[in-house]
């Protein structure tokens, strides 16, 4: 059995008055996908974003329970969000190269961290570039402006940009939703490439990319986890009416 990365225990999130999520457990395994399916407003990017505090950004946002990342206290007083964000590297739905390179947009954040090496830049930017499959597509052109190409070789762009940082996890929301399908298909299977050495959570809109590509699918609605499972399973046999409904296009 592979090792929990991840564990929610009874954990809540509000804004204001507003309950997101209810009373959630949840385990994530280590070096798979967890995929998390559900309607919109379902709070699967609640989840997400509460993973690195990023809902700590709006006005009264709070939580309750307890959300362990690798044994440690997401909420607790003594965690640095800052080294929790490097560590879970979070990409958005739309892609957002920065107007610089291609070589300056995977290098941007290693040099914010103070790496001024330029061979061992170099390094962290082709090692990035590959991991995404990007690097024979660009590598001769590295060092002209990452908004020349396309969307769907921005958005790979923007994962090599979270894989310079050296995260342990990538936190995916809503990927590839803006893009054509032979770019999804090459993001999908730069995903499966990528759980070798990273856990990843990938919040889709998309059933069949979760039965794709998730090695357990969670559904949730309204708030709540209706079910978690081997991804085989919560597709082929699923536990919960609500949770058959959804997949087969009832709702949602």
């Amino acid at each position: 059995m592979p090792s929990v990365a991840i564990r929610a225990q009874d954990f809540s999130h509000y804004f204001g008055t507003k309950q997101t999520l209810k009373k959630i457990n949840l385990d994530v395994a280590e070096n798979k996908i967890l995929g998390i399916i559900g309607p919109a407003g379902s709070g699967k990017s609640t989840f997400l974003r509460a993973l690195n505090r990023l809902n700590d950004l709006v006005p009264d946002s709070r939580v309750e329970g307890t959300l362990l990342v690798e044994g440690v206290d997401v909420y607790s007083a003594d965690t640095s969000v800052a080294e929790l964000r490097r560590r879970l590297g979070m990409v958005f739905a739309i892609p957002v190269p920065l107007p610089r390179s291609i070589y300056e947009n995977v290098a941007f954040g290693a040099r914010m961290a103070g790496l001024k090496d330029k061979s061992a830049l170099t390094e962290i930017v082709i090692d990035s570039l590959k991991k995404t499959a990007l690097w024979e597509e660009v590598s001769d052109r590295l060092h002209s402006s990452a908004l020349k190409l396309s969307g769907g070789q921005q958005q790979r762009l923007c994962i090599a940009r979270t894989l310079a940082l050296k995260p342990r996890f990538i936190l995916l929301d809503e990927p590839t939703s803006g893009l054509d399908p032979i770019s999804t298909m090459k993001i999908e299977e730069t995903l499966r490439q990528l759980k070798k050495d990273y856990t990843i959570i990938l919040v889709t809109n998309n059933t069949k990319q979760a039965a794709r590509v998730a090695d357990r699918t969670a559904f949730f609605l309204n708030g709540d986890l209706i079910e978690v499972d081997e991804t085989v399973r919560v597709f082929s046999a699923p536990s919960d009416q609500r949770t058959n409904d959804y997949i087969s296009g009832r709702f949602g």
